[in-house]
């Protein structure tokens, strides 16, 4: 008789009851005992369903046990020995075009997020800033790159995200430092509204800033516009100047602190988010926390370990990533208890992750990096996305003459899941699909390459995020409802 045999799964508890993860769909199921315990006998020893049976009499009817074997081989997390596991085949997302050249052109992957880099040019020296540090692939000071983009090359970018995007287009200002070029900022969200209206699409803005330059004209024209703010700051004025340095080595926490109260002050329409680089030398993360939340007034806090390669002083080593590890463990747990009474709790990172769980996100990729997510650089170059805006090696087109699909299609078909021996039996791979390429490439020299000094972390806070999934599932269900009223929102724009 042919035995039966496990399949890709990660079996996890929370609420006092079994869960499954299955591999690669990312479906999540609530076990019953009887389906629980058949999967148990499966995975300790392959055998064939009557004696599946048989070593769960004395527990379980055997129809009951029969119910649980059909119900695992539907889901597919058991299957018979020697039967070929499921292939999926590779698909990118496509969709028709309409070239006002010309007729209508399909194969085009939409674009859906355009980060623009109105400067490469930046008050500050940040220690370990990726695009002005050691670990830099892009020249910003002596390249060729144009330090400032003009506002005929903001207005060609607007033209290309309108003209490669859907219904619903997002346009992010980055840098460099963002606010340095605030008048092309300006004039170029004055003219994005106004082509997007004249083509009946909507066009919403964000930047990123170092917070500096928050001059009261500055708000005042962020909150008027409704523009999303996300705010790089690393915590206390101790972890802040550490490495958040002015050119002259000055710290910058006392500039930035009173700017970005005023701005949260102000600015009540969408939340105002801190984004937190943990490095090995500020990695008490529940300090940053609680003094964002608490003393600065953000409600929302996302953190990422820094993007730099192996040797330098401030790159977080294994022991690092298990400290930062249990302190995310501890904030998503103080999270979770909020949600669970209906209560705002401002950890981003578990809100972001338990998104993904819910719509049963199984990536091929890590990110929308040259997908749905493009970077132009200050000469209208586009990349993959904004850390490799202004890098040859990456460039995909330019904002006049549109995206090359074949160099497009190339980096997407060689850079597949499917191709990362490492990833292809870890469990996480859906959520994670071996992480981000610009740290791949600072790391390892390719894009291609899975980020393998954070496999454990990233398994760790994984399952974490599908604990805190399965409890809430449990005990608040409705606040797993809004990710799909989310959802339905956007469709109905779209």
């Amino acid at each position: 008789m042919i035995a039966l045999a496990p399949r890709e799964f990660h079996l996890f508890q929370a609420a006092q009851r079994e869960f499954l993860y299955l591999v690669p769909s990312a479906a999540i199921f609530a076990l019953d005992e009887p389906t629980s315990a058949v999967l148990r006998a499966v995975t300790e020893q392959k055998r064939p369903e009557a004696a599946v049976i048989a070593a769960l009499a004395g527990r379980f009817d055997p129809a009951i046990v029969r119910d649980a074997i059909a119900d695992l081989l539907e889901a597919r997390a058991i299957g018979y020995e020697h039967e070929p596991e499921a292939s999926f085949p590779r698909v990118l997302p496509m969709m028709p075009v309409v070239d006002r050249a010309g007729p209508s052109r399909t194969g085009v992957i939409p674009l859906t997020t355009m980060v623009m880099n109105v400067t490469n040019q930046c008050n500050l020296a940040c220690t370990y800033c990726y695009e002005y540090g050691e670990d830099k692939i892009v020249d910003t000071e002596n390249g060729k790159k144009p330090k400032f983009m003009a506002e005929q090359t903001a207005r060609d970018s607007v033209e290309f995200l309108l003209r490669e995007s859907g219904s619903v287009a997002h346009l992010t200002f980055f840098g460099g430092e963002t606010l340095l070029n605030f008048p092309v900022l300006q004039s170029t969200v004055a003219y994005g509204r106004r082509r997007a209206a004249e083509l009946g699409k909507s066009i919403d803005f964000s930047l990123t800033t170092n917070a500096t330059l928050l001059r009261p004209d500055i708000i005042e024209f962020l909150v008027e516009n409704d523009v999303g703010v996300t705010i790089s700051i690393d915590g206390p004025r101790d972890m802040q100047d550490k490495f958040r340095v002015f050119h002259n080595g000055a710290g910058s926490y006392d500039v930035v602190a009173p700017k970005i109260k005023e701005l949260l002050k102000r600015h009540r329409t969408k939340p105002i988010a801190a984004r937190v680089t943990l490095t090995s030398g500020t990695l008490d993360i529940t300090r940053i926390y609680r003094h964002l939340t608490e003393e600065i007034g953000f409600v929302e806090v996302g953190f990422a370990p820094v993007t730099t390669s192996p040797g330098q002083a401030y790159a977080i080593g294994e022991h690092g990533f298990d400290s930062m590890l249990g302190q995310f463990r501890v904030l998503a747990q103080e999270w979770l208890e909020h949600t669970i009474a209906n209560r705002h709790h401002g950890f981003s990172n578990v809100t972001e992750s338990l998104e993904e769980i819910h719509k049963g996100v199984s990536k091929a990729y890590p990110c929308g990096a040259g997908l749905g997510l493009l970077g132009v650089s200050t000469d209208g170059d586009v990349a993959l996305c904004h850390r490799f805006a202004g890098s040859d090696a990456h460039k995909l087109g330019t904002v006049r003459d549109g995206v090359d699909p074949e160099a497009q299609i190339a980096f997407l078909e060689k850079n597949h899941i499917a191709d990362k021996t490492d990833c292809s039996k870890c469990w996480a791979r859906p959520l994670c699909s071996g992480g981000c390429y610009h740290e791949a490439h600072v790391r390892y020299g390719t894009t291609t390459h899975p980020n393998l000094h954070y496999c454990e972390w990233i398994r760790g806070w994984t399952d974490t995020c599908l604990r805190v999934y399965g409890e809430l599932s449990e005990r608040n269900p409705g606040f797993l409802a809004r990710f799909d009223r989310d959802e339905a929102k956007a469709e109905a724009v779209v």
